[in-house]
């Protein structure tokens, strides 16, 4: 979702918690609740400031909070319905034009990391091709858990990074 002009931090800073919450609940997918708790520790200086903040109240939930932030967000390659950030970014990095073998390949990986780690693979796809994508997730479901889900929060944070950067000014 891409806005013609970047929100100024300032005019973020001064929202009431509703609509702090309307214009940044949909960063973190499908979890608003980051959003709400971030509105507490205005004002943000800086889009980094308030990135680092949401980052940090994620990293503070409860394993089984951070569980269902992972299984918020969507399947890779999916054609079920996604929400218009995941659409741009995987339309980006070329997922909505996949051969029914490529499409077929990534439902099967998508199956296999599921059924192991209990969510979906999340990746920052901007920026990746199609083959890019397919190859980590040949690599990352050979993760442990522990490591898996480390690896999760990390991409969460670069996709939630974009995703900033394309609705604040800096």
């Amino acid at each position: 979702m891409r806005t013609k002009v970047a929100i100024p931090m300032l005019v973020i800073s001064k929202m009431s918690r509703e609509q702090f919450t309307e214009v940044l609940g949909g960063i973190f997918e499908n979890a608003p609740w980051v959003a709400q708790g971030a509105w507490e520790h205005r004002p943000f200086k800086t889009r980094k400031q308030l990135h680092d903040k949401m980052l940090d109240i994620v990293r503070q939930a409860s394993p089984d909070t951070i569980t269902d932030l992972f299984r918020g967000h969507p399947d890779l390659a999916t054609r079920l319905e996604v929400t218009e950030y995941s659409a741009a970014e995987q339309q980006g990095a070329g997922l909505n034009q996949l051969t029914q073998e490529e499409f077929d390949r990534f439902a099967a990986y998508n199956r296999e990391y599921t059924e192991k780690f209990g969510f979906p693979f999340i990746m920052a796809v901007k920026g990746k091709s199609k083959n890019e994508i397919m190859l980590a997730m040949k690599i990352r479901v050979h993760h442990s858990e522990q490591e898996e889900r480390e690896t999760a929060l990390g991409e969460i944070g670069k996709i939630t990074g974009f995703r900033l950067e394309d609705l604040l000014e800096a």
